[in-house]
C-alpha cells in the first residue's frame, strides 16, 4: 500500500513537470531530445500501471470486463496480461455511464462526441473538462511548433455538431490565431477567401476528400493566396499530398480517433520525408515495415500514449492519463500497422545508409507510431487485402484520373459458384477538365496500379483472369454514391 502511494506522488510530480514543460513550443522541444526518450517510455509505462489499478477499482465496467475476460486482480501485473478492449467486448457492452469512473458522467464541463458511424452505427464519447484540456495543449502545441511566429486565419471545415474531430479543433485552436468554423461547406470556403482576399496566411483544415472535392471544383485562382493545409479522419496516399502541394505550401495530417483522442500523432516533417524516402527505396521499406508501400507515418508523445501491436498487426492503444471521463486501456481500433523507437528506427535505416538526422531541418526524436488502415474497412480478394489508400494512390497518381476522380469503393463479390470478382467504383468530378480513358484502359489502369502499390495483391495475381478485376464508373453522386453526408467520412467500401 505504501509503495503504491510513493509510486502515485512520483508520477503526479512527473506529470506535473511534464505540464510545465509543455506549456509553449519552445520548452517543449525538451521532451523531443533523443537521450531523454528511453526516459520518456518509461514514465509512461509507469502512469499506465497506476491508470490501470484506478480504473480496475473505480470504473464499473471495466472492474466486469476484468472478470469476464478471466484477468484476477490479484496477480502480478503484467501489461501484457490485461485484456484488450474492442468496441464489441466493452464499448457495445457496458452503458456510457458504467464506462464512466464511478458509473456516472462527470459535470460540469463536459462534452459527448459522437463517431462518425464509418465501421457501423455511430456510438458516443464522454470527455471531461480535463482530457480536453490535455487535447487543447497537444493541438496548440502542433500549430506552435509548425506554424511558429506565424499568425494565420485558421478555417475550421471538418464537419460540425456532435462530431469529435470539428468541435474540438474549433475549441482547441480558437486562442491561438484567427478561427473561423466553416464546416463541410465548400462554397463558404471559397467566399470567405474571397471575402478577406490574400493579405493573410490561411491554414485549411478538413477531411482529404473534401479538400479534394474542393480544389477540383472551384474557380478562384488559389495561386494568389498563401494556402497551408491540415487533414485528418482517414489516410492520405503521397499521390494525394502532391496533388494538394500544388496549391498548399504544407500538407500535414494528423492521427486520431472518437474512440480514444483526435491527435494521438501527428504527422511531422522528419515522418513526411521518411515516406518520402521509403518510396524511393523499397528495400528499406520493407525492412521497416514489412510491406514495398508505406504506411502513413506519425509521432507520438510515450509519456501520454503507449502503443502495441498485436499478432494480427492491429495497434493497440493505451491512455496514460488518469483524469479522463473514462479509461481506455489497450483499445483496439482495428488498425493495422506498429509502432517504433527512433533508436530502432535510426538503427535500421543506417544499415541502409540513410542518416534519419539529414531528413528535416526541425529535430524530434518521439517514436512513431505507423498506420496502413483500418482492418475491418478493407476488401478481401484471394488472400489480398485491398484498401481505401490503394486505389486513391492509383487515382491520383496516374495522369489519365487525376481530377478527374471526385470518390471510389472497392467491392469484393462472390458469385454462386463461389468465384470472386473485385470491383472498383469511381465517380466522376464535377468538372473533369479532360475527358476519361475508355472502360478497357480504365480496367488496366487499375489492374497495373494494384500490381504496383499492393505487394499482396501482386503476388496473387497467377490466380485469377484480369477481367475478374472490373471498373465500374458512376456520374457524380449517382450510384454507390448518391447518399453522401459530406458531414460524415466517405464510405469506401461497398
Amino acid at each position: 500500500m505504501l509503495s503504491r502511494l510513493v509510486a502515485t506522488v512520483f508520477v503526479n510530480i512527473l506529470y506535473l513537470l511534464r505540464r510545465v514543460i509543455s506549456f509553449e513550443g519552445t520548452t517543449f522541444q525538451i521532451l523531443l531530445a533523443p537521450s531523454l526518450q528511453p526516459f520518456l517510455e518509461w514514465i509512461g509505462r509507469v502512469r499506465v500501471r497506476r491508470v490501470f489499478f484506478i480504473a480496475s477499482s473505480r470504473c464499473p465496467a471495466y472492474h466486469r470486463f476484468l472478470a469476464d475476460e478471466g484477468y484476477l486482480l490479484d496477480s502480478k501485473w503484467s501489461l501484457e496480461n490485461v485484456p484488450v478492449m474492442t468496441k464489441e467486448n466493452y464499448v457495445k457492452k457496458f452503458s456510457i455511464e458504467e464506462r464512466c469512473y464511478d458509473g456516472k458522467i462527470p459535470t460540469p464541463g463536459t462534452v459527448i462526441d459522437e463517431s462518425s458511424g464509418s465501421s457501423g452505427l455511430p456510438n458516443n464519447w464522454v470527455r471531461n473538462a480535463a482530457e480536453r484540456k490535455d487535447v487543447k495543449r497537444a493541438l496548440q502545441l502542433s500549430y506552435d511548433l509548425t506554424f511558429r511566429n506565424e499568425d494565420a486565419l485558421i478555417l475550421n471545415c471538418f464537419a460540425l455538431g456532435p462530431w469529435a474531430t470539428g468541435m474540438n479543433v474549433s475549441m482547441s485552436l480558437v486562442d491561438v490565431g484567427i478561427l473561423k468554423s466553416i464546416g463541410s461547406d465548400a462554397k463558404k470556403l471559397e467566399n470567405t477567401l474571397v471575402l478577406f482576399g490574400d493579405k493573410y496566411r490561411y491554414l485549411i483544415m478538413g477531411y482529404p476528400p473534401f479538400l479534394k472535392m474542393w480544389l477540383d471544383s472551384t474557380e478562384l485562382d488559389l495561386s494568389k493566396y498563401k494556402l497551408d493545409a491540415v487533414v485528418g479522419g482517414e489516410g492520405m496516399s503521397e499521390g494525394l499530398r502532391s496533388y494538394f502541394r500544388e496549391y498548399f505550401g504544407s500538407v500535414y495530417s494528423s492521427y486520431g480517433a472518437s474512440d480514444l483522442e483526435i491527435n494521438i500523432g501527428a504527422e511531422t516533417e522528419f515522418t513526411v520525408n521518411l515516406r518520402r524516402k521509403c518510396f524511393e527505396d523499397k528495400s528499406l521499406c520493407s525492412q521497416l515495415f514489412g510491406k514495398e508501400s508505406p504506411p502513413m507515418i506519425f509521432q507520438f508523445n510515450p509519456v501520454d500514449y503507449l502503443i502495441e501491436t498485436t499478432d494480427q498487426g492491429e495497434l493497440v492503444v493505451t491512455i496514460a492519463r488518469p483524469d479522463g471521463a473514462a479509461p481506455k486501456i489497450r483499445y483496439n481500433l482495428k488498425d493495422l500497422g506498429g509502432m517504433m523507437t527512433y533508436r530502432e528506427l535510426k538503427r535500421t535505416c543506417s544499415g541502409h545508409g540513410v542518416e534519419i538526422e539529414k531528413l528535416s531541418e526541425r529535430k524530434g526524436a518521439f517514436p512513431i507510431v505507423f498506420v496502413f488502415g483500418r482492418n475491418d474497412l478493407s476488401a478481401p480478394f484471394y488472400g489480398a487485402k485491398i484498401f481505401p489508400h490503394d486505389i486513391e494512390a492509383i487515382v491520383t497518381s496516374d495522369p489519365d484520373l487525376s481530377g478527374k476522380i471526385n470518390s471510389f469503393q472497392i467491392e469484393s463479390i462472390e458469385d454462386e459458384q463461389l468465384g470472386r470478382t473485385l470491383r472498383i467504383h469511381l465517380e466522376k468530378a464535377k468538372n473533369p477538365r479532360r475527358d476519361l480513358p475508355d472502360s478497357a484502359r480504365l480496367d488496366e489502369i487499375v489492374f497495373e496500379g494494384l500490381c504496383r502499390v499492393n505487394q499482396d495483391f501482386r503476388e496473387v495475381t497467377k490466380m485469377f483472369a484480369r477481367s475478374d478485376v472490373k471498373v465500374v464508373l458512376h456520374e457524380l453522386e449517382s450510384g454507390n454514391f448518391s447518399q453522401r453526408d459530406i458531414r460524415i467520412k466517405n464510405k469506401y467500401v461497398a
